[in-house]
């Protein structure tokens, strides 16, 4: 089966691609903007005719993509998450390879749900922010573009890779310079929000299966239980060894401010229902959220 990966030295794409070569029976071709890909293209600002001729060159059976951004203004956000995706749509339908799109996607296309619910896929999507909004147009592009085509609606990644200024990272990082400093105390904030962690390996997995699968649509993956950040800062100084105190300072029992808003747009809480994936991919998370924060911890320690 050849593949052809876009974002492959992204921080999804990069598993996603050991995943791909993990198997024998793929013969995987990355595209990117860095000297790492095997062809260079910017998705965001090449034409959709120049990606026509690569693909009727390379011919694949699966195009996959995890190119993206996820920081930024309104406009770039809409260049490299919107106008990017809707050259690979435009560049398959003109292409006479007949690939299978599989497209990531984000939880933060649906927004805000009400706390204590299973986000399914027929929700009704409410992005909080540019981001989401770029994501589900996206989305939006892909399920109308009347390619074979499916949409994985990723929650929140955790594990190995986790960039250091995400929340997640920004924890395990402040820990570290507590450990380093002697620090008996780490002050935190916006520890009350929850969501819905799933280890980027377990992501990988999901994507290969889609790139096999038959399924069509939209379909989420997350492990289907939220967890709020307080615990999963707990569970990080267990792993990390911190025996220090971890105090909130937005705590609403001491009548703090409220904290900083997570930046996914989707509020104070996120649970994927997972039924979808189960049934139609055949597709379980297996990494546990204490095996992910090992990882981003022994990351962190040894960063200099």
């Amino acid at each position: 089966m050849r593949v052809l990966l876009l974002g492959a030295n992204g921080y999804l794409g990069r598993f996603v691609a050991d995943r791909l070569l993990a198997d024998p029976a793929v013969q995987l071709t990355a595209l990117g903007r860095g000297d790492d890909a095997d062809v260079r293209f910017d998705l965001a600002t090449g034409s959709p005719g120049a990606l026509t001729r690569f693909l009727n060159a390379v011919h694949p059976g699966v195009v996959i993509n995890c190119a993206g951004a996820t920081r930024g203004g309104a406009r770039d956000l809409a260049r490299h998450n919107t106008v990017a995706v809707a050259t690979v749509c435009e560049s398959l339908r003109r292409s006479g390879c007949g690939a299978r799109l599989v497209q990531v996607g984000c939880s933060s296309e649906y927004g805000p749900s009400q706390p204590g619910s299973s986000t399914a896929e027929d929700a009704v999507p409410r992005p909080g922010g540019p981001y989401g909004v770029s994501k589900l147009a996206a989305t939006e592009l892909v399920l109308g573009s009347g390619l074979d085509a499916i949409v994985l609606r990723v929650f929140s990644p955790v594990g190995p890779g986790t960039p250091a200024g995400s929340p997640l990272g920004r924890l395990a990082e402040a820990m570290r310079r507590a450990m380093q400093n002697g620090d008996n105390e780490l002050k935190l904030t916006g520890l009350g929000v929850q969501r819905d962690f799933v280890d980027v390996r377990d992501i990988a997995r999901a994507v290969h299966a889609a790139s096999l699968s038959a399924a069509q649509g939209a379909v989420n993956i997350g492990t289907g239980r939220a967890v709020r950040l307080r615990d999963a800062a707990t569970l990080l100084a267990r792993v990390a060894g911190f025996g220090g105190a971890l105090h909130e300072l937005d705590d609403p029992h001491l009548g703090a401010p409220p904290a900083y808003p997570y930046p996914d747009g989707c509020g104070v809480w996120q649970q994927a229902d997972v039924r979808t994936a189960r049934d139609r991919l055949g597709w379980r998370p297996r990494i546990s959220l204490e095996e992910s924060l090992a990882d981003i911890w022994m990351e962190a320690a040894c960063r200099i």
